[in-house]
């Protein structure tokens, strides 16, 4: 194939004509594309799963760990409880401003370079927080932590969808969305367990930590995905084909609420309400957050066995808003059944991430991926930025079994706006 498209015959020489520069540049990426394929070997593709998830949930215990400070800033340091939840947003929202920017970059730049940038930045930027001594120098360094920490939301994810096929991703994809519960599950087993016994600043060394290894497994092992010949100024707009991507977007933000409803305030609820000890709630929200990491992966081994990820979102959607209700009647009424509720909840509100990622991946393809997961992102942490302040005003005033029952509005909501019907395909 290479001698006939570079003029050359296999029995007579002939003279090689020029070749224009577009034309080259377009063949070399070609051939570059297909040798990277070739190249990499089954075993290396989970390895690259496998940094791909280490960097995800890095950025989770850097972006969604500070939440477990909340008790240690309420009580330690003296702030309100929404004085505390805004702290604990920090990270989100510097998150929320650079996926969007970020996602350009990986579109044009890949997917190796602006990890390993995301998660250096990430690691410095938390220890200069860690360091500050003030709440005001601890949230804006958290902020700007997150910032920079937004680079894995949208380029492990671009990883995995380059590198395995359609019947595969799914599981992939759900693989990779572990990290974010396991990453949580880290933050609430030693953060929280930190921040009590050693104050707030000292528990977010642990996130820095986890950054700086994660940028050195990217380092070992990551690649850039092969893509198509033509270029991201040839692809077109998926926005403009249909109203897919604009729907999955609206569901995910709508099931962001009782995700980070139960994230946030788990912990506290079982602490104040509850009366257990700090180390033994952080024990079980971390068991929870390993049972979400496991459901995510079942999610997407559905939508795989199904060929759909539509159709797996609307189960769970419908799954999300019973369990939440059901959670806030038995914390009204102080039942023993909660607590074992609480953890299903943990389970089923992360359960939609991936098949959400993943679908928006697919169909944007790899020259928009970039940019449309940053959308998604951005318009996920712009909700779940919100919750935590708001939701604690919403504990101060009414409680947290109201609280809870409220969150079940949201999937409720959503389940207009699963596009079951708008899917294509799988390829």
């Amino acid at each position: 194939m290479v001698l006939f498209e570079t003029g050359r015959s296999a029995t007579v020489s002939k003279p090689r004509r020029p070749v224009p520069g577009a034309a080259r540049t377009s063949f070399n990426r070609r051939v570059t594309a297909l040798a990277d394929a070739a190249s990499v070997g089954t075993g290396r593709r989970w390895a690259m799963l496998a940094a791909s998830t280490g960097a995800q949930a890095a950025t989770a215990v850097l972006v969604h760990g500070p939440a477990f400070l909340i008790p240690a800033l309420h009580e330690q340091l003296g702030l309100s409880l929404a004085e505390a939840g805004l702290v604990a947003a920090a990270p989100m929202v510097g998150t929320m401003l650079a996926l969007v920017p970020w996602g350009v970059v990986t579109d044009r730049r890949g997917e190796r370079e602006v990890l390993l940038a995301g998660l250096t930045g990430g690691a410095v930027l938390g220890s200069l927080a860690a360091l500050s001594g003030s709440v005001l120098l601890l949230a804006l360094g958290l902020g700007l932590a997150g910032l920079a920490g937004a680079s894995s939301n949208v380029a492990s994810g671009r990883v995995v969808v380059g590198w395995f096929p359609a019947g595969r991703r799914g599981l992939a994809m759900g693989i990779r969305q572990m990290a974010q519960p396991v990453g949580v599950g880290v933050a609430a087993a030693t953060m929280a367990v930190v921040a009590d016994r050693h104050g707030p600043y000292a528990a977010v060394w642990v996130p820095v930590g986890v950054c700086a290894l994660a940028a050195v497994l990217v380092a070992l092992v990551v690649l850039d995905p092969p893509r198509p010949a033509t270029g991201p100024t040839a692809a077109p707009n998926p926005y403009r084909a249909d109203r897919y991507l604009h729907r999955i977007h609206g569901v995910s933000v709508l099931l962001v609420v009782p995700q980070f409803v139960v994230w946030t305030f788990a912990l506290v609820w079982l602490v104040q309400d509850r009366g257990w000890s700090a180390a033994a709630a952080g024990a079980l929200v971390a068991l929870a957050q390993v049972a979400g990491a496991l459901g995510r992966i079942g999610a997407g081994q559905l939508s795989d066995v199904v060929a759909s990820r539509m159709r797996p979102l609307r189960w769970v959607t419908i799954a999300a808003a019973a369990t939440m209700a059901l959670l806030g009647a038995t914390a009204g009424l102080d039942t023993p059944v909660a607590v074992p509720l609480l953890v299903l909840a943990t389970v089923v509100t992360v359960a939609d991430n991936g098949l959400a990622f993943t679908a928006v991946a697919e169909r944007a393809g790899p020259f928009w991926s970039g940019r449309a997961l940053g959308v998604q992102n951005t318009a996920q942490f712009l909700a779940a930025a919100a919750v935590p302040p708001l939701a604690g005003l919403a504990v101060t005033g009414l409680g947290y079994p109201a609280t809870f029952a409220l969150a079940a509005v949201f999937p409720i909501a959503a389940l207009a706006l699963v596009p079951v019907r708008d899917e294509r395909e799988l390829s």
